[in-house]
């Protein structure tokens, strides 16, 4: 594809918008950038607001993805409190919610996604609990922040990372902490069953409670504010502060109603273009196909957004740079580094490297002999040698993997290049 120009409209500014505005402009492309965001101020990271921010450790300034003039001098506009609500592919048109009308030449979709709300008896849709909150926003951050204090009770309902990052945050403030999880193990969607035990034990003698295989079935309100979540099992647990972590829903709405979308998520291709040739599509509301687990998926995760919108903008620009990379994620808690690369579904044999019990191991997934993925505690080092060697699909030595006195890069320099399906 040549560079055309004309006018780049960019809809969403989180990671992924941001990223790909400032990568199409220093990429040459020579029109009018627009970035719509539907909150104020500057594009910010998201990862912190459940950790550093949340602690009060950095503040909202430290959170900017890049200053102002950032954006002024490579002349990019911000349109901030934009929402879309229509696209109209053959005008080549967008509508807001505010009744406006932009035109574009070529379309970005970033919309992102939004907290899947928690649903149960006691809490009206329309009108929430004052002290109900969900993390994905800064205005999020700031109020469950403002609602941590030594002794405070919080429920956390979900324990995958975003739950178990607050819980973590909340018990460092000294609040009394409560995970619920209806699965039967915490991080039972992202990580492997070794991994999720031991940051269960790292939870509880963190003194966080934490109920597994249980949901919540009803919240008791008064005056507006939830004072007790009643669970499946028939626990009651008193409640000053609850905070909803049980997924997100991609903002696909329309994306979905131009055509462009299923249930799931906005159709990609390794460059982030969409079905109609105009308009692409990256960050957390997209699905692509990827080679190394042979399937779609929708990956939620700051690096992929950042991936997506670099090729996107290489597209644009005419030096198409397609989307491989390997799936990888982090997570904080306490004074770990949690780091995944690949996925793990569909392991027969999980090898760990290290002692969990010393907070500093790696455990690696294998289908077969064949390495699918890892995640790293405390293990950098380890973790990017891993990350590298699952660019290409491997066969590894088990016992070799497992034995620390074998340096890693040599297990991985012996390991034998595959072809074909886990």
């Amino acid at each position: 594809m040549e560079t055309q120009g004309g006018e780049l409209l960019i809809v969403g500014a989180g990671h992924a918008g941001s990223e790909l505005a400032i990568a199409a402009r220093q990429g040459g492309w020579p029109g009018r950038i627009i970035v719509l965001g539907d909150e104020t101020g500057v594009p910010y990271q998201r990862p912190p607001l459940s950790k550093a921010y949340l602690l009060g450790k950095c503040e909202a300034d430290a959170l900017a993805l890049r200053p102002a003039s950032a954006y002024e001098a490579a002349h990019i506009e911000r349109l901030p409190g934009a929402r879309l609500t229509s696209i109209d592919r053959t005008a080549h048109t967008v509508t807001l919610a505010d009744g406006s009308v932009l035109h574009y030449d070529k379309l970005a979709l970033c919309t992102g996604g939004r907290p899947r709300p928690l649903a149960c008896e006691g809490i009206d849709p329309q009108h929430p609990p004052a002290n109900l909150f969900y993390l994905r926003t800064l205005a999020d951050a700031d109020g469950i922040r403002a609602n941590l204090a030594p002794g405070a009770r919080v429920v956390v309902v979900g324990g995958g990372y975003v739950g178990l990052e607050v819980a973590a945050s909340a018990r460092g403030l000294g609040a009394e902490v409560t995970v619920i999880e209806a699965q039967p193990r915490v991080l039972a969607r992202v990580a492997g069953a070794e991994v999720a035990r031991f940051y269960e034990q790292v939870h509880r003698e963190a003194g966080v409670r934490i109920l597994t295989g249980t949901g919540v079935e009803r919240v008791i309100c008064e005056g507006g504010r939830i004072t007790a979540v009643q669970c499946s099992n028939g626990q009651r647990i008193a409640a000053d502060v609850v905070v909803a972590g049980i997924g997100m829903l991609p903002n696909i709405e329309a994306a979905a109603a131009a055509g462009l979308a299923s249930r799931d998520g906005i159709r990609v291709d390794e460059l982030a273009r969409t079905a109609d040739p105009d308009i692409m599509a990256a960050g957390d509301c997209t699905l692509q196909h990827h080679a190394l687990a042979d399937r779609e998926l929708r990956l939620e995760s700051v690096p992929n957004a950042l991936e997506q919108a670099r090729a996107a903008a290489s597209w644009l620009c005419g030096k198409p740079k397609p989307n491989r990379s390997v799936p990888w994620f982090w997570s904080d808690q306490y004074e770990l580094k949690l780091q995944m690369a690949g996925l793990s579904q569909g392991h027969d044999r999980c090898v760990l490297r290290g002692d969990p019990g010393k907070r500093s191991f790696c455990a690696f997934y294998l289908h077969a002999s064949r390495l699918l993925a890892v995640d790293a505690v405390n293990r950098p080092g380890e973790f990017m040698l891993a990350r590298r060697a699952l660019a290409q699909p491997v066969h590894i030595d088990a016992e070799r993997l497992a034995d620390e006195a074998v340096p890693l890069k040599d297990v991985l320099a012996g390991s034998e290049t595959v072809t074909g399906k886990p």
